[in-house]
């Protein structure tokens, strides 16, 4: 298989240097660093890319200090966001369903997507029942279209850690979402789709199986799994959802969220506003971001 990229992991940054907007290779060592916590702390350095898009970005020799850590994509690089139903095997099989035969697809608009370390605004009608779900992302970096398993990973740039916002009353309650659940509207507002640190290339992760993946609210721990767990993994969501379907470049598949979500606690406990969500999947970082109700 051939490599997509000239990068292992790409960042957008805020330069220390000219205060510019730009894309790096973190310097780092290590397999599993912390992008997110170096940021922070101020002095992580990377290697300057350069590129019309990330996955033309390509190295220019010299090297930079972050500011600022961004989401190493914007609205204008996604042109859609495919999202995953139920797919994690334990979460499916705890709530009573069987295992399905084919993946459950949603979408949402390329505006969703949004910075790490950005507040998340909540409009008000997603105040009331507002939800994390904890997700792997699949970030394709070459169009696509009938693709064989086989084939699969030859069209992904990488992944990325996500957060699919939700907003619970307006997907399941009759009244709102109508007569059968409805999953795009509830989850389409702006910025419903934050992503970091990085973009971590297949050339590290492979086809993403037997990542740890954690999501926290407030530091408390509340979904706890790993993508072995997953129903279709990598290789067959990308199959499967360019069956007669093109996928362009930057088209991002979101994987799915394993149980431990609000909704499900009993009862169940709301994003209040300036909660905090910071998702962690293993060999990519966290993504961080806060409430902020509108």
């Amino acid at each position: 298989m051939s490599s997509l990229t000239q990068w292992d992991r790409l960042i957008r940054y805020v330069s220390a240097k000219d205060g510019k907007t730009k894309y790096g290779e973190p310097i780092v060592s290590g397999d599993k660093p912390d992008i997110d916590e170096l940021a922070l702390k101020g002095g992580l350095k990377v290697k300057v890319l350069e590129g019309a898009t990330p996955f033309q970005a390509a190295p220019t020799g010299e090297e930079d200090e972050v500011k600022e850590l961004l989401g190493p994509l914007t609205p204008k690089d996604v042109p859609i966001v495919r999202c995953t139903g139920l797919n994690y095997k334990t979460h499916i099989l705890e709530t009573g369903f069987d295992l399905p035969k084919n993946p459950t697809l949603f979408i949402k608009p390329g505006q969703a997507v949004a910075d790490t370390r950005h507040p998340t605004p909540i409009p008000k009608l997603g105040q009331p029942q507002c939800d994390y779900e904890g997700e792997l992302t699949i970030v394709i970096g070459k169009d696509c279209k009938n693709v064989s398993e086989d084939d699969a990973l030859s069209y992904v740039a990488g992944y990325v850690s996500s957060n699919d916002v939700s907003c619970r009353d307006w997907q399941m309650e009759k009244d709102k979402a109508g007569m059968m659940p409805q999953w795009s509207f509830s989850k389409s507002f702006d910025k419903y789709a934050p992503l970091g640190p990085c973009i971590a290339s297949t050339k590290l992760l492979g086809d993403a199986k037997g990542l740890s993946m954690k999501t926290y609210v407030n530091g408390e721990l509340r979904q706890d799994t790993n993508t072995d767990d997953l129903c279709f993994g990598v290789k067959k969501l990308v199959s499967f959802f360019s069956t007669g379907q093109t996928l362009e470049a930057g088209s991002l598949i979101m994987t799915g969220t394993p149980g431990g979500v609000g909704f499900g606690m009993k009862p169940p406990k709301w994003l209040q506003d300036g909660d905090e969500v910071m998702v962690d999947i293993e060999g990519i970082g966290k993504v961080v971001t806060k409430m902020q109700f509108e």
